[in-house]
């Protein structure tokens, strides 16, 4: 499997400039609101049309502006879930299955049949969309999807909308029926843990480009700028300068970090890496607690610190109640960071965010 994609759009103030090439059979995009996921998902579905670009997948053209090749949605093999899986509320499962396939009326019965069994559908062949559960009309719109064999999947955010409970469960379920399927499957998502769990290559896009492409644990081990630290979920990014002897000082932290610069600009610490016991690994990282504002939620606590009696910039630490050793408002001194749980950025633009 192999998918090439570089396309352009301009929307006047919003312009579109993707390009990647992958050849993984699961593929994430991460990005905030309008930075242009779901647009590009269209464009390769066939849905918008870019000004100017390519779109291949497995060698074959499905757009190539400079030839004047702009396939059809109906006849590029791909599949695409919605957001509300766009079921037809008049039609029962087995006909909305049906829908969109051609040939024999015989075959496609036959077909049917297959996707109903797939995807453990016996007994709702007659039920109208609305008399499904969530989890059946995903079931329903997947098997409509898979009917046609299409060599590309794409999920436009599948969980957006639903709670908590539903969401996760849902989560399982989709990726246990795409287990087998030997196509690509991209998924966009402004929610990282979805993106973590169901891809193995990741794509962050902001302001309609890509800003950081790799294996989906080494983007979120090694985020490189300040853009994807933030989607990934680093709660503490701040600009550091490169002092005489090679390390890192934090203004906004008042804070020497005795880190080789390795020509950061920028560091970003997760919330949840910090350790109260020092160690032979973390020692040289140690962060001072003054004016700590402890939150509490329902399986964790929430503390925001200063580094100094008088800075301006606040750390922000997680930490479970399970491994809660101290009162609900007892806090310990300072707190221990490993150097490898240090992220250095190389680029720092909108950090003031």
């Amino acid at each position: 499997m192999a998918m090439e994609v570089r396309i352009r759009k301009d929307l006047g103030a919003f312009q579109l400039d993707i390009a990647f090439e992958s050849d993984s059979r699961r593929i994430g995009i991460l990005g905030g609101s309008g930075c242009g996921k779901s647009l590009t998902l269209k464009s390769i579905a066939g849905i918008e049309q870019p000004d100017r670009g390519r779109i291949v997948v497995n060698g074959k053209s499905l757009l190539d502006t400079e030839a004047k090749i702009c396939l059809k949605p109906q006849v590029r093999k791909v599949g695409y879930l919605f957001q509300n899986y766009a079921l037809f509320p008049t039609m029962t499962v087995e006909q909305n299955i049906e829908a969109g396939l051609t040939g024999k009326k015989a075959d496609r019965k036959e077909r049917v049949a297959r996707m109903i069994e797939h995807f453990q559908l016996q007994g709702l062949e007659k039920r109208l969309p609305g008399e499904l559960s969530g989890g059946q009309q995903q079931r329903v719109a997947l098997a409509r999807i898979l009917a046609y064999e299409p060599e590309v999947i794409l999920l436009d955010e599948p969980f957006s909308a639903l709670d908590v409970y539903l969401r996760d469960k849902l989560q399982r379920e989709l990726m246990e029926l795409l287990k087998e399927y030997p196509g690509i499957v991209i998924m966009v998502s402004h929610n990282r843990d979805e993106v973590y769990r169901m891809s193995e290559e990741l794509l962050v896009l902001e302001n309609g480009r890509i800003v950081r492409q790799g294996p989906t644990k080494s983007v979120f081990e090694n985020p490189e700028n300040t853009a994807v630290a933030r989607l990934t979920g680093c709660k503490n990014i701040v600009l550091v300068e490169e002092q005489p002897d090679g390390t890192l000082y934090a203004e906004e932290w008042r804070l020497s970090l005795p880190v080789k610069a390795q020509g950061a600009c920028a560091v970003a610490i997760r919330a949840h890496e910090f350790s109260i016991r020092k160690t032979a690994q973390n020692e040289k990282l140690c962060f001072p607690i003054w004016k700590p504002v402890v939150t509490e939620d329902l399986f964790e606590y929430n503390i925001s610190f200063q580094t100094a009696p008088d800075v301006t910039g606040r750390i922000d630490w997680k930490v479970s109640k399970y491994n809660w050793v101290y009162g609900r408002d007892a806090i310990p001194d300072c707190l221990y960071l490993k150097e490898s749980d240090l992220l250095l950025l190389k680029e720092a633009e909108g950090i003031r965010e």
